[in-house]
Protein backbone atom coordinates (compact mmCIF):
# COMPACT_ATOMS: atom_id res chain seq x y z
CA UNK A 1 0.00 0.00 0.00
CA UNK A 2 1.22 3.28 -1.04
CA UNK A 3 1.78 5.77 1.40
CA UNK A 4 0.40 9.56 1.07
CA UNK A 5 2.51 12.51 2.01
CA UNK A 6 0.01 15.29 3.10
CA UNK A 7 2.05 18.45 3.04
CA UNK A 8 0.98 21.69 4.58
CA UNK A 9 -0.34 24.61 2.59
CA UNK A 10 2.48 27.17 1.31
CA UNK A 11 2.58 30.68 0.32
CA UNK A 12 1.14 29.52 -3.39
CA UNK A 13 -1.99 28.05 -1.63
CA UNK A 14 -2.20 31.42 0.63
CA UNK A 15 -1.66 33.72 -1.60
CA UNK A 16 -4.56 32.18 -4.12
CA UNK A 17 -6.99 31.98 -1.20
CA UNK A 18 -6.32 35.36 -0.08
CA UNK A 19 -6.63 35.95 -4.14
CA UNK A 20 -10.11 34.33 -3.61
CA UNK A 21 -11.78 36.21 -0.75
CA UNK A 22 -10.21 39.74 -2.47
CA UNK A 23 -12.80 38.71 -5.34
CA UNK A 24 -15.72 37.93 -2.93
CA UNK A 25 -15.15 41.05 -1.32
CA UNK A 26 -14.92 42.96 -5.01
CA UNK A 27 -18.33 41.00 -6.04
CA UNK A 28 -20.11 42.81 -2.54
CA UNK A 29 -20.92 45.57 -3.88
CA UNK A 30 -22.82 47.02 -0.37
CA UNK A 31 -20.13 45.72 1.07
CA UNK A 32 -17.41 47.19 -0.95
CA UNK A 33 -18.89 50.95 -1.34
CA UNK A 34 -20.82 51.60 1.93
CA UNK A 35 -17.70 51.20 4.53
CA UNK A 36 -15.77 53.59 1.66
CA UNK A 37 -18.22 55.36 0.46
CA UNK A 38 -20.42 56.43 3.60
CA UNK A 39 -17.71 57.64 5.03
CA UNK A 40 -16.62 59.60 1.86
CA UNK A 41 -19.75 61.52 1.58
CA UNK A 42 -19.59 62.03 5.48
CA UNK A 43 -16.30 64.00 4.99
CA UNK A 44 -17.05 65.70 2.09
CA UNK A 45 -20.45 67.15 3.74
CA UNK A 46 -18.24 68.39 6.64
CA UNK A 47 -15.54 69.22 5.25
CA UNK A 48 -15.75 72.55 3.49
CA UNK A 49 -17.56 74.26 6.69
CA UNK A 50 -14.64 72.51 9.26
CA UNK A 51 -11.32 73.02 7.30
CA UNK A 52 -12.49 76.86 7.68
CA UNK A 53 -12.53 76.42 11.49
CA UNK A 54 -8.76 76.55 13.45
CA UNK A 55 -9.28 75.10 16.93
CA UNK A 56 -5.63 74.49 18.08
CA UNK A 57 -2.39 74.40 17.10
CA UNK A 58 -2.41 75.31 13.50
CA UNK A 59 -5.12 72.67 13.26
CA UNK A 60 -8.55 73.24 12.06
CA UNK A 61 -12.19 71.21 13.11
CA UNK A 62 -11.96 69.21 9.92
CA UNK A 63 -8.25 67.98 11.12
CA UNK A 64 -9.30 67.00 14.68
CA UNK A 65 -13.20 66.21 14.59
CA UNK A 66 -13.87 65.00 11.01
CA UNK A 67 -11.28 62.76 10.14
CA UNK A 68 -11.14 61.14 13.38
CA UNK A 69 -14.82 60.59 12.81
CA UNK A 70 -14.67 59.44 9.06
CA UNK A 71 -11.40 56.86 10.05
CA UNK A 72 -13.56 55.46 12.72
CA UNK A 73 -16.44 54.51 10.83
CA UNK A 74 -14.15 53.10 8.04
CA UNK A 75 -12.65 50.56 10.81
CA UNK A 76 -16.00 50.10 12.67
CA UNK A 77 -17.80 49.14 9.16
CA UNK A 78 -15.71 47.04 8.23
CA UNK A 79 -14.31 45.25 11.25
CA UNK A 80 -17.71 44.81 12.73
CA UNK A 81 -20.39 44.65 9.74
CA UNK A 82 -18.43 43.55 7.21
CA UNK A 83 -15.80 40.61 7.91
CA UNK A 84 -18.23 38.64 10.33
CA UNK A 85 -21.36 38.17 7.51
CA UNK A 86 -18.09 36.63 5.12
CA UNK A 87 -17.21 34.36 7.99
CA UNK A 88 -20.94 33.35 8.77
CA UNK A 89 -21.42 32.88 4.86
CA UNK A 90 -19.31 30.32 4.85
CA UNK A 91 -19.76 28.58 8.37
CA UNK A 92 -23.80 28.32 7.05
CA UNK A 93 -22.40 27.18 3.71
CA UNK A 94 -20.16 24.25 4.85
CA UNK A 95 -16.90 26.28 3.13
CA UNK A 96 -15.33 25.83 6.88
CA UNK A 97 -16.57 21.98 7.71
CA UNK A 98 -14.98 20.82 4.58
CA UNK A 99 -12.06 22.43 4.89
CA UNK A 100 -12.03 20.86 7.97
CA UNK A 101 -11.05 17.42 6.43
CA UNK A 102 -8.14 18.77 4.21
CA UNK A 103 -4.99 20.03 4.79
CA UNK A 104 -6.21 23.47 4.61
CA UNK A 105 -7.33 24.26 7.86
CA UNK A 106 -10.58 26.47 8.21
CA UNK A 107 -8.60 28.83 9.63
CA UNK A 108 -6.96 29.83 6.67
CA UNK A 109 -10.04 31.33 5.57
CA UNK A 110 -10.25 33.38 8.82
CA UNK A 111 -6.53 34.91 7.99
CA UNK A 112 -7.25 35.66 4.37
CA UNK A 113 -10.41 37.04 5.17
CA UNK A 114 -8.53 39.08 7.66
CA UNK A 115 -5.75 40.29 4.94
CA UNK A 116 -8.39 41.41 2.77
CA UNK A 117 -10.38 43.49 4.88
CA UNK A 118 -6.86 45.23 6.17
CA UNK A 119 -6.39 45.91 2.96
CA UNK A 120 -10.14 47.58 2.44
CA UNK A 121 -9.25 49.45 5.58
CA UNK A 122 -6.04 50.90 4.02
CA UNK A 123 -8.18 51.87 0.85
CA UNK A 124 -10.86 53.54 3.11
CA UNK A 125 -8.69 55.27 5.12
CA UNK A 126 -6.04 56.25 2.47
CA UNK A 127 -9.31 57.42 0.14
CA UNK A 128 -10.78 59.76 2.59
CA UNK A 129 -7.24 60.99 3.66
CA UNK A 130 -6.13 61.66 0.67
CA UNK A 131 -9.52 63.80 -0.79
CA UNK A 132 -9.30 65.54 2.77
CA UNK A 133 -5.99 66.67 2.13
CA UNK A 134 -6.13 67.39 -1.36
CA UNK A 135 -9.99 68.57 -1.72
CA UNK A 136 -9.72 70.87 1.62
CA UNK A 137 -6.24 71.27 2.99
CA UNK A 138 -6.32 68.80 5.91
CA UNK A 139 -3.42 68.87 7.89
CA UNK A 140 -1.00 65.57 9.02
CA UNK A 141 -1.23 64.66 12.64
CA UNK A 142 1.18 66.09 15.31
CA UNK A 143 1.63 62.64 16.36
CA UNK A 144 2.41 60.72 13.49
CA UNK A 145 3.25 57.31 15.43
CA UNK A 146 0.76 57.65 18.05
CA UNK A 147 -2.09 58.09 15.74
CA UNK A 148 -0.69 55.04 13.67
CA UNK A 149 -0.67 53.28 16.92
CA UNK A 150 -4.38 54.24 17.82
CA UNK A 151 -5.59 53.01 14.36
CA UNK A 152 -3.25 49.80 14.36
CA UNK A 153 -5.20 49.25 18.03
CA UNK A 154 -8.65 50.28 17.01
CA UNK A 155 -8.20 47.34 14.37
CA UNK A 156 -8.00 45.24 16.91
CA UNK A 157 -10.80 46.02 18.85
CA UNK A 158 -13.08 46.44 16.08
CA UNK A 159 -12.29 42.83 14.49
CA UNK A 160 -12.14 41.51 18.15
CA UNK A 161 -15.86 42.52 18.21
CA UNK A 162 -16.54 41.23 14.88
CA UNK A 163 -15.43 37.64 15.85
CA UNK A 164 -17.66 37.67 18.53
CA UNK A 165 -20.52 38.53 16.15
CA UNK A 166 -19.35 36.09 13.62
CA UNK A 167 -19.14 33.60 16.72
CA UNK A 168 -23.10 34.11 17.59
CA UNK A 169 -24.62 34.84 14.57
CA UNK A 170 -26.35 31.76 12.83
CA UNK A 171 -26.67 33.20 9.14
CA UNK A 172 -24.80 35.70 7.04
CA UNK A 173 -27.85 38.10 7.58
CA UNK A 174 -28.48 37.81 11.09
CA UNK A 175 -24.68 38.24 11.22
CA UNK A 176 -25.24 42.05 9.23
CA UNK A 177 -28.43 42.59 11.17
CA UNK A 178 -26.25 42.03 14.91
CA UNK A 179 -22.99 44.00 13.37
CA UNK A 180 -25.53 46.71 12.38
CA UNK A 181 -26.75 47.03 15.88
CA UNK A 182 -23.58 47.36 17.24
CA UNK A 183 -22.29 49.44 15.30
CA UNK A 184 -24.97 52.50 15.88
CA UNK A 185 -25.11 51.65 19.43
CA UNK A 186 -21.49 52.35 19.87
CA UNK A 187 -21.26 55.04 17.48
CA UNK A 188 -24.40 56.77 19.08
CA UNK A 189 -22.23 57.48 22.33
CA UNK A 190 -18.91 57.45 20.35
CA UNK A 191 -19.72 60.53 18.84
CA UNK A 192 -21.36 59.63 15.09
CA UNK A 193 -24.28 61.83 15.62
CA UNK A 194 -22.86 64.86 17.05
CA UNK A 195 -20.38 65.53 19.82
CA UNK A 196 -20.40 63.58 23.29
CA UNK A 197 -20.49 67.09 24.97
CA UNK A 198 -24.19 66.63 24.77
CA UNK A 199 -24.77 63.18 26.24
CA UNK A 200 -25.14 62.36 30.31
CA UNK A 201 -22.42 62.87 32.16
CA UNK A 202 -22.04 59.01 32.93
CA UNK A 203 -22.67 57.81 28.79
CA UNK A 204 -19.72 60.32 27.82
CA UNK A 205 -17.48 58.74 30.34
CA UNK A 206 -18.33 55.33 28.88
CA UNK A 207 -17.59 56.07 25.73
CA UNK A 208 -14.42 56.98 26.33
CA UNK A 209 -13.77 53.34 27.11
CA UNK A 210 -16.16 51.95 24.74
CA UNK A 211 -14.12 51.32 20.82
CA UNK A 212 -16.16 53.63 18.67
CA UNK A 213 -15.76 56.89 20.83
CA UNK A 214 -12.38 55.50 22.31
CA UNK A 215 -10.93 55.44 18.55
CA UNK A 216 -12.79 59.00 17.72
CA UNK A 217 -11.13 60.89 20.89
CA UNK A 218 -7.16 59.31 20.54
CA UNK A 219 -7.13 60.37 16.87
CA UNK A 220 -8.57 63.80 18.04
CA UNK A 221 -5.91 63.87 20.74
CA UNK A 222 -3.11 62.72 18.29
CA UNK A 223 -3.87 65.30 15.83
CA UNK A 224 -3.75 67.72 18.00
CA UNK A 225 -0.51 66.90 19.10
CA UNK A 226 -1.86 66.44 22.97
CA UNK A 227 -1.55 63.52 25.26
CA UNK A 228 -4.18 60.30 24.63
CA UNK A 229 -6.01 59.67 27.36
CA UNK A 230 -5.68 56.03 29.16
CA UNK A 231 -9.10 55.42 29.48
CA UNK A 232 -8.90 55.25 25.40
CA UNK A 233 -6.04 52.81 25.14
CA UNK A 234 -7.24 51.01 27.70
CA UNK A 235 -10.44 50.36 26.64
CA UNK A 236 -9.51 49.41 22.96
CA UNK A 237 -6.84 46.94 24.28
CA UNK A 238 -9.26 45.28 26.23
CA UNK A 239 -11.60 45.37 23.60
CA UNK A 240 -9.50 43.56 21.77
CA UNK A 241 -8.84 40.81 24.05
CA UNK A 242 -11.80 40.24 25.44
CA UNK A 243 -13.36 40.16 21.73
CA UNK A 244 -10.70 37.48 20.51
CA UNK A 245 -10.73 35.46 24.12
CA UNK A 246 -14.70 34.99 23.70
CA UNK A 247 -14.18 34.26 20.11
CA UNK A 248 -11.91 31.65 20.47
CA UNK A 249 -14.56 30.28 23.15
CA UNK A 250 -17.84 30.69 21.14
CA UNK A 251 -16.81 29.90 17.45
CA UNK A 252 -17.75 27.26 15.68
CA UNK A 253 -16.53 26.17 12.38
CA UNK A 254 -19.96 23.72 11.54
Amino acid sequence: MNEVTVRRPGAGSWLTLIGCEAKMVVRDTAGLVVPIGLPLLILVMNAAAAGDQEVAGGRSALDLFVLPLVFTIVLATIGIVNMPSFLAYYRRSGVLRRLAVTPASPAMVLVAQLVVSLAQVLVGIGLAYAVAVVGFGARPPAHVGMALAVVGLSVAAMYGLGLIVASVAPTPNSAVAIGLIAFFALGAVGGLFGGTASLPEPVARAASWLPFGATVEALSSAWAGTSVDASNLAGLAITAVVGATVAALLFRWN
